[in-house]
């Protein structure tokens, strides 16, 4: 990853980082495999360093953490969730979507 602003996220560092974290985290389900995943990476760390020191971006590789892409439901990616302060996500897309879409859902949190 070319932007040192998105997190990469683990089974271990899922409750620190995400459902504890005290700003909106946007967290992209994807797996190496996945085109669509690989053709949406630029657009998550460009939103990495947009939203630097308001929000976190994270990617959470669902082949290597089946576990929380279970517990989400996750069946396609890639799979957009933003999480505030919880287990439950408060906003969440599938596939590929422009920039625009994903900052408009960030700064609806960040509005909140």
């Amino acid at each position: 990853m070319a932007s040192q602003n998105v997190i990469t996220l683990t089974s271990e560092n899922w409750q620190s980082e995400v459902t504890q974290s005290p700003v909106p985290v946007l967290v992209d389900f994807w797996a190496a495999w996945c085109g669509p995943c690989r053709a949406l990476g630029p657009t998550i760390e460009k939103l990495a360093d947009q939203f630097a020191g308001k929000a976190k971006i994270g990617k959470l590789n669902t082949d290597d953490h089946q576990d929380i892409a279970i517990r989400y439901g996750i069946s396609s990616i890639p799979a957009i969730l933003i999480f505030k302060g919880g287990e439950e996500p408060v906003d969440r897309t599938v596939g590929v979507r422009p920039e625009a879409e994903f900052v408009r859902m960030l700064n609806r949190q960040l509005e909140q």
